[in-house]
């Protein structure tokens, strides 16, 4: 999952997915995302942290996984029926049975830095796998972040580098989130964005 706290450098203009200004406290839905419009913000605010930002990847940090994963997102509620900028997002995917995973949180730079955003979409990611009879759910956790998600229950398993960066592999407790009933709608919550 990426980082949600952490550099502040400015990702490439050519890389902002949204440059809409938005107040300074902003009410959310934290929730799966409701059509391709939202994933296409997803996977541009994906593309402007993973590759403009930390550069971990070159183009693109698409992979097969997006096939099969629902996206989960954090739109502003002010929006209404405009599209509204995508301003954090995390996937989730079962790959056995029971086993699910969540990756790529990425949260707008601009958004960073208050633990909300990306707290809330952990919370909405691990508890929409819960109601869907998962028994495991894991995530392999940028080191920096990994204070973050122990503060949320997670214990981690192992320490390893994927993409030339350190991480951990993490499990979240699943009794500490419990299944959402219903996750399209999702959660509100408010976010500061960074001064």
């Amino acid at each position: 999952m990426a980082r949600e706290a952490g550099e502040n450098a400015p990702a490439p203009a050519c890389d902002r997915h949204d440059a809409r200004p938005l107040p300074v406290t902003v009410a959310l839905r934290v929730r799966l995302a409701n059509g391709p419009a939202e994933r296409a913000g997803a996977l541009a605010l994906r593309r402007a942290v993973f590759c403009g930002e930390q550069a971990v990847f070159t183009d693109s940090d698409r992979d097969a996984i997006d096939d099969e994963a629902d996206f989960l997102v954090a739109v502003p509620l002010s929006a209404g029926a405009t599209a509204a900028p995508v301003l954090g997002t995390v996937r989730i995917h079962r790959d056995a049975p029971r086993r699910w995973w969540g990756s790529r949180l990425a949260v707008d730079r601009l958004w960073r830095g208050h633990g909300r955003l990306g707290a809330g979409l952990i919370r909405l990611a691990v508890a929409t796998a819960n109601a869907r009879g998962c028994d495991e759910f894991l995530a392999h956790v940028q080191a920096q972040n990994e204070p973050l998600f122990r503060r949320l229950g997670w214990i981690t398993l192992a320490r390893e580098s994927l993409h030339g960066r350190a991480h951990c592999l993490m499990r979240a407790d699943l009794a500490a989130f419990p299944p959402h009933p219903d996750p399209a709608t999702g959660e509100r919550l408010l976010a500061r964005r960074a001064r």
